[in-house]
């Protein structure tokens, strides 16, 4: 509405203005032509009536005529010629030059509030005020007779037309307040439409689309929009698209179900065979280890038996003898309860291999992981101390029981151990610790001093079959089992090393708790 009202004020008042100017100047021109043979003859009383007589005239409000000087000379109010019942412009403005172009006849539209007061009436009522300029002209002055100017005067007056424009506003206004009610009524009809339109056909299609959206939100893949005659073409374009979407969804989701349960039975038959290929990885590692074990396990053995063998000889040689001293007696008992002590360190060593070579049956239970340690300590400080590395423990943690395979566990640390061994060089240091990192977790860490890790290398040390050492020494088995064994064991194994300066391999596994705890 406002811009229908801008529009029409902006069009109406030019063509207003314009209408008005026309008319002024016809009206001028006619009263212009009736003065003209007065002025010419200089018939003052003449003049006058011809100015009352315009001024009864329906549509001239006022009709005054001044000198060059711009004073009053006559009125078509008063036979005087000082017309005291219109003010004299000068009175009021110094220069009418400054309103009215001089030259040329001219136009102004007053109100009553404009600068101007000649004629002023109500306030809001216009007029328009014409200016016509009285040019000296041949017969004015030729005719020295009557007249007294001189040819070089280019102007001799003016002559001042008040129109008023209140039935010209009134008859514009009621036909602005006709218009605006109708535009009002139209735009009021086309509105509704459009609301009613855009409800119908746009509105509730779109809003289907919403609904059919949360509803393949939620997996329903069934839902369908519906397509009508009389929808609009790109409602119509924009439900057969959803639509053929839903069935291209549909049929993807069921190939995506088919593939889903073919992919978690191949998965399934695939960790059955890797739980089968790793058991049997896990015996090869053992009878890997074993084998490097055999060799110290025999010296060791041969140490205590060589000694056996010597104090048994001396034995029979003392007891071939008849007399026998005390003394002698002491002395023998002593050779007696060492090759005791050695013989029952035979059987330990012996033991230790026994139950390391022994199958794994799978068989968790709650153990102190202090005693695996010190029993994988005891069956690893013989090798160690032949190959003059120091091996050391320190069980600080002060929660140990875990929930486990003690020989897998066992197998784990031997492995790592063996490995840390041949990592170092003769003299070299290992150290077994135990610490409890936070009151769910107990923390076991092999360190050494050996050659450690490249950075290259450290990727790739759980994979199976990676191996540094040299050739035909291992497989690269060890720490991919090892991996294997403590991942069975829900714990987590975590590496550290740098090249010459020794690995760190941290080990954690999850305390075991009584219910209630």
């Amino acid at each position: 509405m406002l811009a229908y009202n801008l529009i029409y004020r902006t069009v109406n008042d030019i063509s207003l203005n314009t209408l008005i100017y026309q008319n002024g100047n016809n009206v001028g021109s006619i009263v212009e032509g009736a003065l003209y043979h007065s002025m010419l003859e200089n018939n003052k009383s003449q003049l006058q009536n011809t100015l009352d007589l315009i001024n009864t005239m329906p549509g001239i409000e006022d009709v005054n005529m001044y000198d060059s000087d711009d004073n009053l000379a006559y009125s078509s109010f008063s036979d005087d010629s000082a017309g005291h019942i219109n003010p004299n412009c000068k009175s009021c403005h110094t220069d009418l030059k400054q309103l009215f172009p001089i030259q040329e006849k001219s136009y102004r539209i007053i109100t009553g509030d404009s600068e101007c007061k000649m004629g002023q009436t109500a306030r809001n009522t216009r007029h328009l005020l014409i200016r016509s300029p009285i040019v000296n002209q041949p017969s004015c002055y030729l005719n020295t007779a009557c007249h007294a100017h001189s040819p070089e005067d280019q102007i001799l007056g003016s002559l001042f037309i008040k129109l008023p424009l209140k039935g010209l506003d009134q008859a514009v206004d009621r036909s602005s307040r006709e218009f605006f009610f109708l535009a009002g009524f139209i735009t009021l009809v086309l509105a509704s439409f459009l609301i009613l339109f855009t409800r119908r056909r746009i509105k509730d299609p779109l809003n289907a689309v919403i609904q059919a959206s949360e509803i393949v939100s939620k997996g329903n893949y069934a839902v369908r929009l519906d397509i009508g005659p009389n929808q609009l073409d790109d409602i119509r374009t924009l439900s057969t698209a959803f639509n053929q979407m839903l069935e291209n969804l549909q049929v993807a989701n069921l190939e995506l179900e088919n593939w889903s349960k073919q992919l978690e039975y191949k998965v399934r038959k695939k960790s059955e065979e890797l739980d089968e290929v790793q058991n049997e990885l896990i015996n090869i590692e053992k009878i890997a280890s074993l084998g490097k074990l055999s060799s110290s396990v025999a010296h060791e053995i041969n140490n205590p038996l060589s000694g056996i063998l010597v104090y048994a000889k001396l034995v029979q040689k003392k007891l071939g003898k008849q007399e026998m001293d005390p003394i002698a007696r002491e002395s023998m008992l002593g050779h007696l309860k060492l090759i005791e002590n050695e013989t029952k360190r035979c059987g330990d060593i012996v033991k230790g291999l026994l139950d390391f070579s022994r199958k794994e049956k799978d068989n968790f239970e709650i153990h102190h992981l202090h005693t695996i340690l010190q029993e994988t300590h005891n069956l690893m400080q013989h090798p160690m101390a032949i190959a003059n590395i120091n091996f050391n423990t320190g069980f600080l943690a002060a929660q140990d029981r875990v929930f486990c395979s003690a020989n897998l566990i066992k197998q784990a640390f031997v492995a790592l151990l063996v490995n840390a061994s041949e990592a170092v060089m003769e003299n070299g240091e290992i150290l077994l610790t135990t610490s409890n990192p936070d009151t769910d977790y107990i923390r076991v860490e092999i360190t050494d001093n050996g050659s450690g890790i490249s950075s290259q290398d450290m990727p790739h040390i759980f994979e199976p079959f990676f191996t540094t050492k040299h050739s035909g020494t291992g497989i690269g088995l060890g720490l991919s089992i090892v991996h294997g064994i403590i991942q069975s064991h829900n714990g987590k194994i975590d590496v550290k090393s740098e090249p010459g300066r020794g690995t760190t391999i941290s080990i954690s596994l999850p305390l075991y708790r009584n219910e209630g705890e």
